[in-house]
C-alpha cells in the first residue's frame, strides 16, 4: 500500500502563506554556509502529487508559469472547476478521501500531499497522512494561511528525525 505524505514548509508561527497567500519569505537564513536539498530527497520515493486549486494556481501564474514543475509525477488538482485534464494534471472534484483511498491500493512509489491549507485540514481531520516531513522557515508571520486548524480528534505522531540547514529545521513524523 502507498505511504500517504505531507511535506511542507511553515513558519514557526504556523502559517504555509501570509495574508496576501504569498509564499516569497519561504528561504532560510540566507548564510549559504549549509546546502541541503530535502525535496530531491524526498520526492525518490513518490509517483504521485496531491493539490489543491489555489496551490496549482500559485505553481503556473506565479511560481512557474512557464514550465510544470512536477512533470515526473501524476498530479491530481482537487477542484470543483472544470478544467481538461492531461496525462499528467488530472483535475477532480472527487472527495480527496476516497480519491486517497484508491490511490493507495495502486501499486507504484508514495503520495506527496503538497497543499494547500484546506486539502491539508481534510486530510488531519480523516487521519489520512502516514509521514509529516514540516521544515519550519525561521520567520514569524503573525497572520495569514494556517497549516493546521481546529481538529476534532489527537493524532499522535512519532519523530524520526530532524535536521537544521541555513537556519530551517526539518521535523519528520509518522503516526504511532
Amino acid at each position: 500500500m502507498k505511504k500517504i505524505s505531507l511535506f511542507i514548509a511553515m513558519s514557526l508561527d504556523g502559517y504555509i502563506a501570509d495574508g496576501k497567500g504569498s509564499v516569497d519569505w519561504l528561504t532560510g537564513q540566507g548564510n549559504g554556509d549549509e546546502s541541503i536539498d530535502a525535496y530531491s530527497e524526498f520526492v525518490k520515493d513518490i509517483d504521485t502529487v496531491i493539490m489543491g486549486w489555489n496551490t496549482y494556481h500559485q505553481i503556473v501564474t506565479e511560481l512557474s508559469p512557464n514550465e510544470w514543475v512536477y512533470n515526473d509525477l501524476t498530479t491530481y488538482v482537487v477542484t470543483h472547476r472544470s478544467k481538461a485534464s492531461s496525462d499528467k494534471i488530472r483535475f477532480t472534484s472527487k472527495n480527496p478521501t476516497l480519491l486517497l483511498k484508491r490511490l493507495r491500493e495502486e501499486s507504484g512509489k508514495g503520495i506527496w500531499i503538497c497543499g494547500g491549507a484546506n486539502l491539508v485540514q481534510q486530510l488531519v481531520r480523516e487521519d489520512m497522512i502516514d509521514r509529516y516531513h514540516i521544515t519550519v522557515i525561521p520567520t514569524i508571520l503573525g497572520s495569514g494561511i494556517r497549516l493546521f486548524e481546529k481538529a476534532d480528534r489527537e493524532i499522535k505522531l512519532r519523530l524520526l528525525r530532524t535536521r537544521s540547514y541555513d537556519g530551517m529545521t526539518d521535523l519528520v513524523y509518522i503516526k504511532r
